[in-house]
């Protein structure tokens, strides 16, 4: 039987848009979970990058004002733009 990934992601997926004279956009993709051994991650995305890259950040202080989703299933679509970040 399959074990089911930690309620608690540790790593937001962002995709690094760049711009011409203008700060880089962090978009956010998704979130990643570690697997319960500790050598891996399942990732979750809820779009793909344009360019293929991605980059994997952990969660921190600051990203706990966001909302991070406590378990998977069906949400709510976000009211706010995006969900992107600059860095």
């Amino acid at each position: 039987m399959a074990e089911r990934q930690p309620a608690t992601p540790t790593h937001r997926v962002y995709t690094v848009i760049r711009r011409e004279n203008q700060d880089d956009y962090w978009l956010n993709l998704g979130l990643a979970f570690p697997h319960k051994d500790g050598k891996g991650f399942n990732i979750v995305l809820q779009a793909l990058p344009l360019d293929g890259k991605i980059v994997c950040r952990e969660v921190t202080e600051e990203d706990q004002g966001e909302a991070v989703p406590q378990q998977r299933g069906r949400q709510e679509p976000s009211r706010g733009g995006q969900g992107g970040r600059r860095r």
